[in-house]
């Protein structure tokens, strides 16, 4: 006897197309449902009413001029990573190592400004960190391309393994030139002389904003209007097909990781010698992972990830006025934090696929 196999109720289908409307009203919906939720959650911790939650959270952004600057400044600072990942995730190279190419980026700043301080110029000693920040970045990203390209190794798992060994590069030196010995931190840099600090652009804010501006004009023109753009669109959809058409995959895979590593190292220097003007290993503050995200809810449009940053730092600056306004521990800024990423990741699954009922099922059962 022939057994009937059971079918589900419902099941996952591919969306054959959706148009951009569709696709902005399903990240809109999670994004209310995000929000909606955390309110929920605050206001049974709190007891407050939730239109005071929701501008708290908007007071965290963009409550004074001061922190709307701060909030612009986070933003440039995660386009800048996020644009550099982009070219390599667009040949379906996935460099998850954008922390460790800034924090090799920043760790050749500071070592400039702290080696130089009082045997250069200081014009001369920013421009060395110019220099050594965009090649040290560069240099960290070839390395495991360059494996890649040679053996064809994990790509993912070498670039993660890199930010590990930076940070540890980064902690050895921040005990080497640590002040005062043992706290185990390096301070201020240059806190007198202001050697190797970048130079203020109407503000000290603006320098990030103009720099993160330039390299997205920049990006979207070299992938949409470049050769080495379209070689990396035809890398990425089929390396095959690259080869057939007289493109050397190797070679597109080594220099777009030396773009790729360049611009998180020019992430780094800005960080150290524009912002913080120390070097710490969580300078970064795990942008460089953050930037994955970035660039795959943009679908590595440069332009829509202006958008995309904004978003993540406003929720994240938010969530983090929340728990100081209402007293709460920083564990609680990052239960709202992750709560937000939840609902922005989750609702990429949606735009990509729906979820259908069978409607003949009642007639089989019959």
């Amino acid at each position: 006897m022939e057994q009937k196999v059971k079918e589900p109720r419902y099941h996952i289908v591919k969306r054959a197309d959706i148009n951009g409307k569709e696709a902005w009203i399903i990240r809109v919906v999670a994004i209310l449902s995000a929000l909606l939720l955390c309110a929920i959650i605050t206001m049974v911790c709190t007891g407050d009413n939730p239109i005071s939650i929701f501008a708290t959270i908007f007071k965290g952004a963009f409550g004074t001029q001061r922190k709307t600057w701060i909030t612009l400044q986070y933003v440039a600072v995660l386009l800048i990573i996020s644009l550099a990942l982009t070219p390599a995730f667009k040949m379906q190279f996935w460099n998850v190592g954008g922390e460790g190419q800034v924090l090799m980026g920043g760790l050749a700043a500071a070592t400039c400004m702290i080696t130089l301080a009082d045997k250069l110029p200081n014009a001369v000693v920013i421009l060395l960190m110019v220099v050594t920040s965009i090649l040290a970045g560069a240099i960290w990203g070839v390395i495991p391309a360059l494996f890649k390209a040679m053996w064809n190794t994990n790509e993912t798992l070498s670039t993660l393994m890199m930010n590990y060994i930076a940070t540890q590069l980064v902690a050895y030196f921040t005990i080497v030139w640590e002040v005062p010995k043992g706290s185990g931190k390096i301070g201020i840099i240059n806190q007198n002389s202001n050697v190797g600090w970048l130079p203020n652009v109407g503000n000290k804010y603006l320098l990030s904003i103009i720099v993160a501006t330039v390299v997205t004009i920049g990006m979207m023109i070299y992938l949409k209007y470049t050769k080495h753009g379209y070689e990396i669109e035809v890398v990425g959809e089929s390396q095959n097909t690259a080869r057939y058409v007289g493109i050397s995959v190797e070679k597109v895979i080594i220099r777009t990781m030396l773009l790729s590593g360049a611009i998180c190292g020019l992430a780094g220097l800005l960080l150290v010698g524009g912002i913080n003007h120390t070097i710490t290993t969580t300078i970064s503050d795990g942008q460089g992972f953050t930037g994955v995200m970035v660039s795959w809810l943009a679908k590595f449009n440069p332009i829509a990830m202006i958008f995309t940053s904004l978003l993540i730092i406003f929720m994240g600056r938010g969530a983090s006025e929340i728990s100081t306004a209402f007293e709460l521990n920083q564990s609680f800024a990052d239960i709202l934090t992750g709560i937000i990423l939840f609902f922005i990741i989750g609702c990429e699954f949606f735009i990509r696929y729906k979820i259908v009922a069978r409607k003949d099922l009642g007639k089989e059962n019959a």
